[in-house]
């Protein structure tokens, strides 16, 4: 069953991200269902599944293409500025679904939802949610004093920031920095540490703003420190 699950992958991987060039894709977003193009990567993913499975489950391979063109043709006429991006997380997840009742269609598997539920995952899962969400909530409420007043000294004229940037950044970091203590890589979280000082040495060179020089590296300290606690904390409860 794994080979077969890889092989099916693959072949979709290949055939929606390598052997799609961006002309393909600009065009069938413009022309929709009159593209050439669509069915030029229909065809590109028989190939691709009939070269993978050596011509075997002929009739599972049918099903795969004729569903995949279905996908891409709603996908591509309700496609609009607004909604492209999660439309293509929509279709991605219903080409893989496709693929995993093709894959139970030909070799029947079981899911172990009930082990999904023991007391190992979900207490990696909990100090997840905690590192991420639970953290960013924790640090913008003892951040609260500050942030108004940094706003009010920020010089204007010096452009914003993308929309959540900082939520995400502390996210990733955070979740680095406890994934590098599950591996018992503590160097990595200093270089980790070195990388994100270096990113921020603009904001920390101005001398002329002292407190948004010391709101970074309050915001920091407590986003590693959450991070390197979090890891701690689960490395003793996991052993």
């Amino acid at each position: 069953m794994t080979l077969l699950a890889l092989q099916l992958l693959l072949a979709h991987f290949v055939g929606d991200f390598v052997l799609q060039p961006t002309k393909w894709v600009d065009d069938k977003l413009q022309k929709k269902g009159r593209s050439k193009y669509l069915y030029f990567h229909v065809g590109v993913h028989l190939l691709l599944l009939l070269l993978f499975l050596q011509f075997q489950h002929l009739g599972a391979i049918a099903v795969i293409v004729v569903l995949h063109y279905v996908i891409d043709l709603g996908k591509l006429t309700f496609t609009n500025p607004k909604n492209y991006r999660w439309l293509f997380v929509v279709d991605q997840v219903l080409h893989l679904l496709v693929l995993a009742v093709v894959l139970y269609w030909i070799e029947p598997y079981q899911i172990p939802f009930a082990d999904l539920f023991q007391e190992k995952n979900l207490l990696l899962v909990t100090f997840l949610v905690f590192v991420t969400f639970v953290s960013g909530i924790v640090m913008r409420m003892l951040l609260a004093p500050y942030i108004d007043e940094i706003a009010k000294d920020d010089e204007p004229g010096e452009g914003g920031s993308l929309k959540n940037a900082g939520t995400y950044i502390g996210m990733l970091e955070r979740l680095f920095v406890f994934g590098f203590i599950l591996m018992q890589q503590w160097a990595a979280i200093g270089l980790l540490i070195a990388a994100k000082s270096v990113f921020r040495f603009g904001d920390l060179n101005k001398g002329k703003n002292r407190k948004l020089t010391e709101y970074v590296l309050i915001g920091t300290l407590l986003s590693f420190g959450l991070a390197i606690l979090s890891g701690m904390f689960y490395m003793y409860l996991a052993n």
